[in-house]
């Protein structure tokens, strides 16, 4: 009689530890970036032991590599919800509002992002090609399209993303800054006025 190979399901607790796992490795992430974290440090954090952690994760890099992936999809959501067949305006103020509520509500994934392009993305590139590169290059096109419709001012579609995406994503990643120099509890005061006018402002044909 032949056994049955297929594996079977985690039980509660083993997807409890894994969640509870990666919920600690994502604030030493964020905190030491990935060169600085130890699976010491993540051991403690979790409350757990490292022996533990090593049952669920060959190691370090894994954990890392699975947080990414989990990442990956999570931000490039506010980017797929772009609409070419919505008012230009209306979606790409969208855009910028969903990526400045991602600072807000998961600055320590935005600090974990920019921690490994910091470093050159090396376990991330491979995501960037497959995942990111085509979404960019198809947004670039319907933007550039709008653009051509005399829609929006005429402005180059790539700047434009990386332009939201340096003003949103800095309230997550340069928070504690922004926290002194406002004198405020809130990362992002103000935020969401300056920069719809500020792209308004930026976007508006005939400027």
């Amino acid at each position: 009689m032949s056994q049955d190979t297929t594996p079977k399901a985690p039980s509660r607790i083993q997807l409890r530890n894994r969640r509870r796992i990666l919920d600690a490795a994502l604030d030493v992430f964020a905190d030491h970036g990935y060169r600085g974290a130890t699976l010491d440090q993540i051991a403690e954090a979790a409350g757990l032991s490292k022996p533990n952690i090593l049952y669920y994760f060959s190691g370090k890099e894994d954990i890392h590599v699975t947080l990414l992936s989990q990442l990956m999809e999570t931000w490039l959501d506010p980017l797929v919800e772009m609409d070419s067949a919505g008012d230009p305006m209306t979606e790409l103020l969208g855009y910028v509002q969903r990526k400045l509520d991602m600072a807000r509500e998961l600055p320590r994934e935005s600090r974990l992002f920019a921690n490994e392009i910091l470093q050159g993305a090396p376990r991330m590139e491979p995501h960037l090609r497959a995942d990111l590169k085509p979404l960019f290059d198809e947004k670039c096109a319907v933007i550039q399209a709008w653009i051509d419709g005399g829609k929006l001012a005429p402005i180059d579609p790539r700047h434009l993303i990386f332009a939201i995406w340096a003003t949103t994503q800095h309230y997550a990643d340069f928070g504690a800054q922004i926290r002194v120099l406002l004198d405020t509890d809130d990362a992002a005061p103000g935020a969401d006025t300056f920069l719809h006018t500020l792209f308004r402002n930026l976007l508006r044909p005939g400027n």
